[in-house]
């Protein structure tokens, strides 16, 4: 369900970047509620063409008052584009409430270290998760590893030093940059595994941290998830968030053995939906928005997780998937853009969240 939100206030945060703020009405301030890392999806009529974008949160549930995110433009991005160059105080978005998984439990008291790996703008739900952090555990330590171009191009500099100043050395910036020299070599080029590891044998310890986020481009986080995981880092401790969808292979199959029509049922607000489709054909998404259902979704492309749903009787196979964990797949969850049914009935929940 979409919710209008209106627009507080549009900051310019870099060149190619605005801040944008959302006052949520007291009425919807449940509805609102979020956990540091999560993001927000907006629907929005551009020329004619209906838009549904994802975008982190990089506000704090603890820390600020209201709702922020960050919108990048990208080259050829039509709702990134319209958010920079168009959208103002007072204009009104279609937002749906906030999802994602990208956050592990911050509880007073509790004391740990979590290194967070960033490029560009997959700097905000970092922002998010940091300013919670220091905010709730006052004795856990936080380290940021940020990529970016060059010092112009940094997004949230200000709110990242002011972070540095006021957190009694316990939040700690290392900036890699890629098209502007530093004095220190350490300092220049790309994050990476190498990088990470000269980073950690001459300037700061990566490997001894508690907790790890990264979020990014896929090679940049597949590069270092696989270094942390080959330093018997526990995969439990990894969390990772891609801010782009993942280029997919040119032959995709779900099943080349299954040949199934299959009876979905999809279940939507309490409502329920029946169609045939084969386990060769679309997704399920796709299916359910053919024949009409408002089912909800944004990236289509297996990165957020907006169009999760439990299947709840019969199997369904999922193509790719960069949301959910193994214990949600365990349990039965699937993203229906990428999910198609491998039984002769399959029911789909998207209430059981």
């Amino acid at each position: 369900m979409f919710y209008n939100i209106k627009v507080q206030k549009v900051t310019q945060e870099t060149p190619e970047t605005v801040s944008v703020t959302l006052e949520i009405p007291a009425n919807l301030k449940e509805h609102f509620k979020y956990k540091q890392g999560q993001y927000l999806t907006f629907k929005q009529s551009i020329n004619a063409e209906e838009l549904r974008r994802s975008y982190s949160l990089s506000s704090s549930p603890i820390a600020d008052e209201n709702l922020q995110v960050a919108i990048k433009q990208v080259e050829g991005g039509k709702f990134s584009t319209w958010a920079n160059s168009e959208l103002k105080e007072g204009d009104v978005l279609e937002t749906m409430t906030p999802a994602g998984n990208f956050f592990t439990e911050i509880s007073e008291g509790q004391k740990k270290k979590y290194v967070l790996f960033g490029a560009g703008s997959g700097v905000t739900p970092l922002l998010s998760i940091i300013k919670t952090i220091l905010a709730v555990e006052k004795e856990s330590e936080v380290v940021l590893v940020y990529g970016n171009r060059d010092n112009a191009n940094i997004i949230f500099n200000n709110q990242l030093n002011q972070l540095v100043g006021s957190s009694n050395g316990r939040f700690k910036r290392i900036d890699v940059l890629s098209r502007e020299n530093n004095a220190d070599p350490l300092f220049n080029g790309r994050i990476g595994k190498e990088k990470c590891i000269e980073i950690d044998l001459k300037h700061e310890k990566i490997l001894d941290a508690n907790e790890f986020f990264l979020c990014g481009p896929e090679s940049m986080i597949m590069d270092i998830k696989g270094w942390l995981e080959a330093s018997n880092i526990a995969k439990g401790n990894i969390h990772f968030e891609l801010f782009t969808t993942p280029v997919a292979s040119a032959e995709k199959t779900v099943d080349p053995n299954a040949k199934i029509m299959s009876k979905v049922t999809v279940i939507m607000d309490d409502e329920e939906f029946e169609f045939d489709l084969s386990s060769k054909g679309d997704s399920i998404l796709d299916a359910s928005v053919d024949a009409g259902i408002d089912v909800p979704y944004s990236c289509k492309g297996a990165v957020c997780c907006t169009c999760k749903a439990k299947v709840i009787e019969g199997s369904a196979r999922m193509e790719m998937n960069y949301a959910l964990d193994d214990k949600e797949v365990a349990d039965g969850y699937v993203l229906t853009c990428q999910a198609h049914p491998t039984s002769e009935k399959c029911v789909v929940d998207y209430d059981v969240i």
